[in-house]
């Protein structure tokens, strides 16, 4: 048996340095943070979506950075095992809308509890409070680390889980990064994603918190060609839009702003053209005499009313009785095809994942071991894998950590 240390405490690092010290190793495990886990507290927003309940096929099709990479991972730690990992834990799980699996107390705190339960329970020697400053290396081996305390600490294999830079407030700095480029690793563009988007229209701020269920988006870039298509539930906030439909949307954006996109929100994408208009002409008839500014309470939220009126360019005073053939069809055209050009994204600070990472060409697959360092091993976001929302990149932390934590200091056995 060996001694492995793993950097970082977070859902790949925990489930790697638990998984390993139940194979019998020692076990060590460095965090930055006062405590394990700091990142999982506020996923999910801080209810934890653990996983999604669906075969390893549907995973693939919701991992857009790297999928095939994962195929060894998921089938040796599936989110069927997942489920089974935590109910062992005394987390009691339930399934909701699109598959996604929380905790039944609804608390991220008990799946950090349970996690760091696990850790615990198989003797994982923990070092809170204390960063990683270098992953030592000698004759293509990996050797140990030098910690922010200059004290240089040996081992037979390191596991870097050191995660991505989304949220750095919760110590999501880059540090793997650096250290897998030190080891002579590829570290691919990288790009907040699952991120809410900027846009350049300042009526967003108006309707910050209006939340839009049922509706159809499509994003194209600056020649018209379509990027992105999707179908469910978005928000406005002071600076743009966000919500599930958003940030799933956002992944097919990473770098591309600097010419130009456009988002259009089909408002009723139950109903084509000629099949809204008849709605409309119905809702026309039964407001007949009414100012236009009034006749529209039926087909939208009151709060994006006034957004539709400036938009459609129909004066809001204009009796209902004497809008045109034309009006009508500019106002059905508004609806089918709300238009934003979106500026970028909000950043790393509200980017659920990070896009990029060590290059996977230079990993293997089954044990997530360097090519190029015998020893060195990567879980977690660290790696340039990355998934929709839905509890998939968790999933993904925990197969990649469980297959390091199975694998490490495993040669020869």
């Amino acid at each position: 048996m060996g001694t492995v240390i793993v950097i970082g405490g977070g859902a790949a690092g925990m489930v790697a340095a638990g998984k390993a010290a139940e194979n019998g190793h020692n076990v060590h495990l460095y965090e930055k943070n006062d405590k394990l886990g700091k990142k999982i507290y506020i996923t999910g927003k801080g209810r934890c979506n653990i996983t999604n309940d669906s075969d390893v096929e549907n995973f693939i099709e919701n991992i857009p950075g790297n999928p095939y990479f994962l195929y060894s991972a998921l089938y040796l730690f599936d989110s069927s095992k997942t489920i089974e990992f935590f109910n062992s834990l005394g987390v009691k799980t339930k399934v909701e809308r699109g598959n996604r699996v929380f905790p039944v107390s609804d608390k991220a705190a008990d799946v950090v509890h349970a996690l760091e339960k696990y850790v615990r329970k198989n003797k994982v020697k923990i070092h809170l409070g204390c960063a990683v400053k270098d992953v030592l290396t000698e004759s293509g081996k990996a050797k140990g680390i030098v910690t922010c305390r200059e004290e240089t600490v040996y081992s037979d294999s390191v596991i870097i889980a050191t995660g991505g830079l989304s949220y750095p407030g919760t110590g999501s700095t880059g540090d793997g990064y650096a250290f897998a480029k030190k080891c002579g690793h590829t570290v691919t563009p990288l790009y907040p994603s699952l991120v809410p988007l900027r846009a350049e229209e300042k009526w967003c701020a108006d309707l910050m918190g209006l939340s839009l269920k049922n509706i159809k988006i499509t994003i194209k870039n600056n020649k018209g060609k379509q990027i992105y298509e999707d179908f469910g539930e978005m928000l406005f906030t002071h600076y743009g839009v966000s919500g599930p439909v958003i940030l799933s949307a956002s992944r097919h954006l990473l770098g591309k702003f600097g010419n130009g996109a456009k988002l259009y929100i089909d408002l009723k994408p139950a109903l084509d053209e000629k099949t809204l208009d008849s709605r409309v002409l119905r809702d026309f008839d039964k407001y007949i005499n009414k100012n236009f500014a009034n006749s529209l309470d039926d087909l939208l939220p009151q709060k994006l009313i006034p957004v539709i009126l400036s938009l459609s360019g129909i004066p809001g005073q204009k009796k209902v009785h004497d809008i045109t053939k034309e009006e009508r069809r500019k106002l059905v055209s508004v609806l089918k095809g709300l238009e934003l050009n979106i500026m970028g994204t909000s950043g790393y600070n509200e980017a659920v994942v990070t896009s990029g990472g060590v290059e996977v060409d230079e990993i293997n697959p089954s044990t997530m071991e360097s090519k190029f360092i015998k020893g060195l091993y990567f879980a977690g976001e660290v790696l340039d894998v990355d998934a929709y929302t839905g509890g998939f990149n968790l999933q993904i932390a925990f197969s990649t950590g469980y297959a390091a934590g199975s694998n490490v200091c495993m040669e020869g056995k």
